[in-house]
């Protein structure tokens, strides 16, 4: 059931980046979003590491936090598809 709706839902962004060559490939946009997550997380482990002065309580933290916000953005997302304002 969820594979079918991400296939359907990756066609219809596929179909869409097509007609709309002003927005970005949908393969960019993954790649842009994979790489700032990264630099977040080692940003988050290098504060750790200052705070606490104990590099595998950093990693610890950049692990989880990489997880959780991950997560935490999927939700804001889909809050703000709600959300008509600016559409």
């Amino acid at each position: 059931m969820i594979a079918e709706q991400l296939i359907a839902s990756n066609k219809t962004v596929t179909k869409s980046y097509k007609v709309d060559k002003g927005s970005e490939n949908p393969k960019r946009s993954i790649a842009k979003s994979i790489s700032w997550r990264l630099i977040g997380t080692l940003d988050t482990m290098l504060i750790s590491w200052v705070v606490t002065g104990e590099l595998t309580v950093a990693f610890s933290i950049g692990v989880v936090e990489l997880f959780t916000k991950m997560i935490l953005y999927f939700f804001h997302e889909r809050i703000w598809n709600k959300i008509q304002w600016g559409k």
